[in-house]
């Protein structure tokens, strides 16, 4: 079960966040492994934590950004992500998305609706994926748990020597009857997973779809 739930939360990692909050705690190292650094943080009126991770690996920032921000590639995505459906699309600007999760038993499945928004700072160069939802898009189903409370930012960073620096930040609230107890067990998962699959995604021969 508790495989599971890993699973099952890293799959809201993969879209969402971020805004930084004034009031937010220090963030604490958690671990560091396949060369991913984790953090996690108490999270203002909410007894669920939200999570960083970060890494460093040898590849031009512009295919990281094509794996981010295009709708088309969601191949290194989870495959626990039963449907997904581009709502909305313009390159380099925004993507929106409807996903629908399927929960390990005896939990109920989960959708969301959200929008990513891209932006690159014209001072560092540094691009910035921000997602949020977005309400009042798709009718909500009686037999889906809708997730409402989350935020995540991935920032990529050109470096020295062709490597680029990849973050991931966010706090995510599933809803419904996951007891917080398990979700802070295992949310340090959340970005070791998506940034080791985005990583591999990256790396590999297969060219970006465009």
């Amino acid at each position: 079960m508790k495989s599971k739930l890993i699973i099952t939360v890293s799959l809201f990692a993969l879209l969402f966040v971020v805004k930084n909050s004034t009031n937010a705690q220090p963030w604490g190292f958690v671990k560091e492994k396949d060369g991913i650094k984790v953090y996690t943080r108490a999270e203002s009126n909410s007894s669920l934590k939200s999570f960083k991770g970060d890494v460093i690996f040898r590849a031009a920032p512009e295919k990281v950004c094509a794996m981010l921000g295009n709708g088309v590639n969601t191949d290194w995505w989870d495959k626990a992500i039963t449907n997904i459906k581009v709502l909305g699309f313009e390159e380099n600007s925004f993507v929106e998305y409807y996903l629908v999760y399927t929960m390990p038993w005896p939990l109920t499945n989960r959708d969301l609706v959200a929008k990513t928004r891209i932006a690159t700072d014209p001072v560092s160069g540094n691009h910035t994926f921000t997602a949020e939802p977005l309400p009042n898009t798709i009718p909500e189903k009686t037999n889906l748990v809708r997730i409402r409370n989350y935020r995540q930012t991935w920032t990529v960073q050109l470096m020295g020597n062709g490597n680029v620096h990849v973050s991931l930040e966010g706090f995510i609230d599933p809803g419904g009857n996951i007891p917080a107890w398990a979700y802070n067990m295992i949310v340090a998962e959340t970005p070791l997973r998506a940034l080791r699959s985005l990583r591999e995604r990256v790396l590999s021969a297969k060219p970006a779809s465009k």
